[in-house]
């Protein structure tokens, strides 16, 4: 069938199971934003306040969904708005496809009006990127742009279309996607009998656990592999959800900010198995001092981050489902740590997470909002002091149900992928906790919670600071708070009602739970102002260059 390229884009789409996409149109993309208009009861475009919303809401919808996120600009400016989302979605591994116009394909290369090199600006960050230059190609570009943005590690896709393309014709033929198979032809016999070698000798055993898990849905794999080599597990910032905080093996988060049980654990292993994580610098910190007295045993379906930021004493790569359940069948019977795991649980005993601050103020709220939050939760946070409370915190206890920018640290990555996620769960409660620095960056975006009515809750910890970079300046820049005090008086709910969305306010010594109890009731969009101490601090950290087992912030629990 005589299609034009606007309208193979959509077929395309449809094809790929994509029901909902995020964009804001431009001249270079008028021929699909009229297929868009022509196909408006096969898929629902969401008009965002500026494009790199767009791209935000794609991610959002695409990690808590696990499904592909599509966004949309226009060239030039438009298209370049996308970046900070598409960075975003690769060093997060999310699987999305951004479609970008361009000049038509005679003024290529010209410095025509509105023409930047989109494929060449996000070659380092996307999977991989196309301009597609022959409509005849368009519909196949398309599809694998789909296929790699869920095969093996996950990532984003760029599709650049020329304007000349959707307005071409070609024959178009439907087809049925192939299922993505998970990939293992890197997976070796030799790996997986050193890999259980390994296990059965440990005394030991500690689980480091990434987002590649939850990417790889492997959760309950990874609960009974724990369970058969009997050991204790942390997570990066990324790998929250991907086990349940309530599980007792669980142990926090670790690096930075994780907990000083995690750190002394990893620090005292005698074999750590990293299911999914990437050793990043956050978590690592002083590399040789990592894990120290362990072998360290890599799993991962991406080459690449083998070997890449800590050396292993083994590697088994291919996807994390396939291998965790490949290992739980070769492990005969349950290995069993008892004086390790009682070891853990006396740290565990030893070390809570405790508040070494001038308040304990952020505890207060999250443990409210942990009362109030409905069980089918979802949780989106821009980045900062808050970011890391909400990971401290909050109970974690659903893979795709924590949502935040771990590999860039986006600030303004919130608002936006907390619209694509409440798109995508339609049934969940979707809360943003923002700061009130990251917030200045996304508050347009309000326009689009108030349009489309999106009933998302932003709990805007309010302390007047980019509280972070703040604390960063108190404890190694000698207190010069240069630029980090926010001291613009801006009326919060005065500018969330001029969007046309409900404004509260949580004051320093208001009972957090009855407001934010309230603000659930209403079933709408709220913005509530939380007034925090501007002093407030994230406690436990690890200094720049430290070892993760020496921390800052640490108070033994009397009795010990």
């Amino acid at each position: 069938m005589q299609m034009n390229g606007a309208q193979i884009v959509i077929e395309c789409l449809v094809e790929q199971g994509v029901d909902t996409v995020f964009g804001f149109p431009g001249g270079s993309v008028l021929p699909l934003y009229d297929a868009l208009y022509l196909n408006q009861d096969r898929i629902h475009h969401i008009l965002t306040a500026h494009e790199q919303g767009a791209s935000h809401a794609a991610d959002g919808y695409a990690r808590s969904t696990g499904k592909v996120g599509v966004c949309i600009a226009t060239s030039g400016p438009g298209a370049t708005n996308l970046v900070t989302g598409i960075a975003t979605a690769y060093m997060d591994s999310v699987p999305m496809v951004a479609l970008t116009g361009n000049v038509s394909v005679p003024l290529l290369g010209r410095d025509s009006f509105q023409e930047v090199d989109i494929t060449g600006i996000t070659m380092p960050i996307t999977k991989h990127n196309f301009i597609v230059k022959d409509v005849t190609k368009l519909a196949e570009t398309l599809r694998m742009a789909f296929r790699i943005a869920q095969e093996g590690r996950q990532g984003p896709v760029l599709v650049d279309l020329p304007k000349d393309i959707t307005i071409h014709t070609c024959d178009f033929v439907s087809q049925v996607p192939s299922p993505i198979l998970p990939r293992t032809e890197r997976l070796s016999e030799p790996s997986m009998e050193k890999a259980i070698e390994l296990i059965k000798h440990a005394q030991r055993p500690m689980c480091y656990i990434g987002g590649g898990v939850i990417r790889a849905k492997a959760s309950s794999e990874l609960e009974q592999f724990m369970n058969l080599i009997d050991a204790p597990g942390c997570i990066s910032l990324m790998g929250c959800g991907a086990i349940s905080s309530y599980n007792d093996r669980f142990t926090g988060m670790v690096g930075m900010h994780g907990t000083k049980v995690s750190n002394m654990c990893v620090s005292a292993c005698d074999l750590l198995v990293v299911v999914g994580a990437r050793f990043s610098d956050r978590v690592v910190s002083k590399a040789s001092a990592f894990a120290k007295n362990a072998k360290i045993i890599q799993i991962d379906v991406d080459p690449a981050e083998i070997d890449k930021n800590i050396k292993t004493f083994c590697h088994v790569v291919g996807d994390v489902k396939v291998v965790l359940s490949e290992l739980n069948k070769r492990i005969e019977k349950p290995l069993l740590h008892e004086e390790w795991m009682e070891q853990v649980r006396s740290f565990k005993k030893r070390y809570p997470i405790r508040i070494d601050n001038e308040s304990a103020r952020p505890k207060e709220l999250f443990n409210a909002l942990q009362e109030v939050l409905p069980k089918d939760f979802i949780v989106v946070t821009e980045v900062g002091q808050h970011q890391m409370w909400a990971a401290q915190f909050l109970k974690h206890v659903q893979p795709g149900h924590f949502l935040t920018s771990g590999g860039l640290g986006t600030m303004g990555y919130g608002t936006g992928a907390a619209i694509g996620a409440q798109f995508g769960n339609p049934e969940s409660r979707v809360v943003n906790v923002a700061g009130d620095g990251c917030f200045r960056m996304n508050s347009n975006e309000l326009a689009t919670i108030a349009r489309y009515k999106v009933p998302v809750i932003i709990l805007l910890m309010n302390n007047h600071t980019l509280g972070m970079v703040r604390q960063w300046q108190t404890l190694f820049f000698d207190k010069h708070y240069s630029e980090t005090t926010l001291d613009t008086p801006i009326d919060w709910i005065a500018l969330a009602n001029a969007y046309g969305v409900k404004g509260m306010r949580i004051g320093k010594d208001d009972d957090p739970k009855a407001i934010l109890q309230a603000a659930f009731d209403l079933n709408e969009a709220v913005v509530i102002d939380c007034e925090i101490p501007v002093d407030d601090k994230v406690y436990p950290m690890v200094a720049p260059g430290a070892s993760i087992d020496d921390m800052l912030g640490v108070e033994e629990q009397s009795g010990y």
